[in-house]
């Protein structure tokens, strides 16, 4: 086994040669043979364990025992201890949810604060059945049936080509302790079940059941490599970038005979989970949205807008003094004296300065805010009934900036400028606004 995981480390993860490597160590067979082969290997580590306090005596047990197997063998020990039941409580997790969220993150904080390099798991083979067979149980895609991965950021599974029984051999063979987490015999949870019932009735079908998983985990990772390639190539042609938001064209997107797994393969990653209702979006009205814990699908006419939502501010205000020349927050304005009015365009207006009451004041619209349009000879119009006559978009509204001169409005940037505000045969002083 430890030529084994040298060939695989020297293949896979040359970089952990050279690195501080902190183990999560529960006490466990699986965890203690981790340690045991890095330390035969020469590998600079240390130990964390984490105390969940959820086995009572015997969880200060396994403790008790990472520390005096630190403490023999001079190897640096990081402790912590955790009320996962309040915590659990208070976020409206599962147990094993809040006990890997409360573990993953003090891992995280040791790396920064300790100052090493990775966190080493001791995820084994027969685990990646499990998680293969409680996803396939409950509904997933390809990536679903991918097992556990290798490598996650900074989390890395050296031992995950080997099989329990073969950390159980290697064990016995170097007089390796570990202790035995009583939890592990209840088929209290789904996991536990896989592992005792169904996983040896496979194995009991197929001697061999192992192997030919392995082989089915490689095929799959393949195609999976295969998909992503092909969900590159598409995006090129079918999404476009502005800014934080992504816009899928519809009527390149409708082209694709499997429109539905590319949509997935975009989108899965943003924690969108209500794929039926993605996939009607498509054929849905305009104004339509469906929601992510961060972020949103919008139809809008002829696209999907994919974009963060917002988080609620206060309502920001800002005032332009008369000798400003130039605002480079919110946005880059302009403002400079003019002789003409040639140029003028929805990012450039000309107004007359004398009828401005200043400062001006800058700040996004708000619903009931009405003006009158420039060219429609004093007629009052309310923003919202212009946003949708000009068809703009839900997210473009939430960005629109409204320049008001006291209780009027100048310009509704980038779309249209106020009538009251133009030159006409009476103005002396020409100012033009230009939005970068």
């Amino acid at each position: 086994m430890l030529d084994k995981l040298k060939k695989h480390i020297s293949q896979n993860f040359p970089f952990l040669e050279k690195s501080k490597l902190l183990m999560a160590t529960s006490g466990g067979i699986d965890s203690m043979v981790m340690v045991h082969l890095f330390r035969e290997l020469h590998y600079s580590i240390a130990l964390a364990h984490c105390n969940f306090q959820l086995r009572g005596l015997e969880s200060f047990g396994d403790q008790n025992f990472i520390q005096e197997y630190a403490n023999e063998n001079e190897i640096p020990l990081f402790l912590t201890q955790f009320d996962t039941e309040t915590f659990a409580q208070d976020y409206k997790l599962s147990t094993q949810i809040a006990a890997r969220e409360l573990r993953y993150n003090w891992f995280y904080e040791l790396l920064e604060t300790e100052n090493y390099d990775y966190i080493l798991t001791a995820h084994h083979a027969d685990d990646t059945i499990e998680t293969f067979l409680i996803n396939l149980s409950r509904g997933t895609g390809l990536e679903g049936l991918l097992g556990i991965p290798a490598q996650n950021d900074k989390i890395v599974r050296p031992i995950l080509p080997f099989t329990r029984a073969e950390i159980l051999v290697y064990a016995k063979e170097n007089n390796i302790q570990w202790r035995e987490d009583s939890s592990n015999a209840s088929d209290k949870y789904l996991r536990n079940k896989i592992r005792h019932h169904l996983v040896p009735l496979l194995k009991e079908l197929n001697p061999q059941f192992m192997e030919s998983f392995q082989k089915t985990q490689s095929h799959l990772k393949e195609s999976q490599e295969l998909v992503e390639d092909a969900a590159i190539m598409v995006y090129q042609q079918v999404a476009r970038e502005e800014g934080e938001t992504i816009v899928f064209d519809l009527n390149q997107l409708l082209r694709l005979p499997n429109y539905r797994s590319y949509l997935y393969q975009w989108l899965h990653e943003f924690g969108f989970t209500a794929w039926e209702d993605i996939y009607a979006l498509v054929e849905s009205q305009s104004g339509k949205q469906v929601y992510a814990p961060n972020y949103r699908l919008l139809k809008d006419r002829e696209v999907l807008m994919l974009s963060p939502i917002l988080q609620e501010k206060e309502v920001e205000v800002y005032f332009i003094e008369k000798n400003v020349r130039e605002v480079n927050f919110p946005l880059n304005l302009t403002f400079s004296r003019a002789d003409d009015i040639s140029g003028a365009s929805n990012s450039i207006i000309f107004v007359d300065q004398d009828k401005l009451v200043y400062p001006l004041i800058l700040k996004r619209w708000e619903e009931g805010d009405s003006f009158q349009p420039f060219g429609m000879n004093g007629k009052s119009k309310k923003l919202s009934k212009l946003f949708k006559d000009e068809k703009i978009s839900l997210l473009e509204k939430e960005n629109c900036w409204v320049l008001w001169s006291a209780n009027q409005i100048v310009w509704v940037l980038g779309i249209r400028q106020d009538e009251r505000f133009k030159i006409d045969n009476s103005t002396k002083n020409i100012l033009k606004i230009a939005l970068q």
